[in-house]
């Protein structure tokens, strides 16, 4: 589920600022390196100057952008789903999954996160209950109420 770039990103903020969590690194545009951090106490302006500066060698390789995640905060673990239970949530996937009462197959789904262990999501779309494996979720993210 986590990709080199992330991981890279995530033991090098670890190290430097242990409170921070880093939520999504990604390559977007193939030069850009987007790194989303929380922190217990919110994201100021500072803490994300300090988290691009132990970017600096990658600096040489991409753009480097550090924010924090908004309204529309990324889930990436499960963790950040069992936190986020009972919040309305959108899911992309990665193929099209037959899910809910209307039986079609879709790679979109909006609804609220009723549940999640180490394996799948549920959640009551707008179609109805569905379950989604981790291995088939490409991108997924809080959507505002």
């Amino acid at each position: 589920m986590t990709s080199s770039i992330q991981d890279t990103v995530e033991t090098r903020v670890a190290a430097a600022e242990p409170d921070v969590e880093v939520l999504l690194a990604e390559v977007v545009g193939g030069g850009t390196l987007r790194v989303l951090i929380d922190h217990p106490d919110g994201v100021s302006l500072d803490l994300c100057v300090r988290v691009t500066h132990l970017m600096d060698d990658l600096r040489e390789q991409y753009a480097v952008e550090v924010s924090s995640p908004g309204t529309d905060r990324p889930l990436v673990k499960p963790e950040h789903y069992r936190r986020f239970t009972g919040r309305k949530v959108r899911v992309r996937t990665t193929q099209a999954i037959t899910g809910g009462d209307s039986g079609e197959p879709r790679k979109s789904f909006t609804g609220e996160l009723v549940g999640s262990d180490e394996q799948a999501v549920t959640l009551a779309a707008d179609g109805g209950v569905v379950t989604i494996p981790y291995a088939e979720i490409r991108r997924s993210n809080l959507v505002e109420e």
